[in-house]
């Protein structure tokens, strides 16, 4: 006899919504969502469709009925509670649109639990798009199978944010001139953490001297070269989640 297929299949197409998901009620998904859900993945009734609504948790849904307009999918079964994201915030300095679109499409796939933009005097932006903003990291979400959306705040100028920073949470400084290494850094402090990378000029010396001055700072190297403000995030999230984060307990 051959294989019963699994269900839902791994191809299924996933998509978060803006309602809380409940076993019995139809979910009716329109506009961009209903046009991808019809138009690009030609879904028809009776297929499989995978819902998170950053609350519950995961779903999997059947197709009820497919209009040009509207598609009204049925929940069948909840795949998985919402994910215990582990408590790390990045804090990136804005940067050109294209290369911050990488840095809140790839923090989003590496698992940061928040994203707190932050504008310095050498920043060449100083605004950022909240819906286009919203809309790379529900796609990148949903891309990489996440159940729960990063908490993505609006941009705060640099002294703002350190003077309203949480007196919890260790901030580590990604600084250009040098600091205690990045991984040992991270193991020394077993709390709440963030990460402030720079603009495409860096801090300038005030703003370094009030950042390492914080009480909750700790400045980080790294390594030996000087990296782009995307590349130092994606590098030392990734460093972190390594060392102190899901990616080590997915390991244990």
């Amino acid at each position: 006899m051959p294989a019963t297929p699994a269900w839902p299949p791994r191809s299924a197409p996933r998509l978060f919504v803006s309602v809380p998901i409940v076993l019995g009620t139809p979910v009716i998904v329109d506009g961009n969502a209903a046009h991808y859900l019809g138009k690009v993945m030609r879904v028809g009734a009776g297929d499989a469709v995978i819902l998170c609504d950053d609350a519950t948790g995961e779903w999997a849904c059947t197709v009820a009925n497919a209009s040009k307009r509207a598609i009204t999918l049925d929940p069948v079964e909840k795949l998985r509670e919402r994910e215990q994201v582990p408590d790390f915030w990045l804090v990136p300095a804005l940067l050109k649109k294209d290369r911050f679109d990488m840095v809140l499409e790839k923090a989003t796939e590496l698992g940061v639990r928040a994203i707190r933009p932050v504008v310095t005097r050498r920043c060449v932006a100083d605004k950022l798009n909240a819906e286009r903003a919203r809309t790379i990291v529900t796609e990148a979400a949903e891309q990489c199978a996440r159940t729960a959306l990063p908490d993505l705040a609006e941009p705060q100028k640099l002294e703002a944010m350190l003077r309203d920073w949480p007196q919890d949470r260790t901030l580590f400084f990604a600084d250009e001139l040098g600091g205690k290494p990045a991984a040992d850094a991270f193991t020394a402090h077993n709390a709440p953490a963030a990460l402030l990378v720079g603009p495409e000029g860096g801090f300038d010396d005030a703003e370094r001297a009030a950042i390492r001055a914080h009480p909750q700072s700790q400045a980080i190297t790294l390594g030996p070269r000087i990296l782009r403000g995307e590349t130092a995030a994606m590098a030392a999230t990734a460093l972190w989640m390594g060392t102190m984060g899901d990616w080590r307990e997915q390991q244990d």
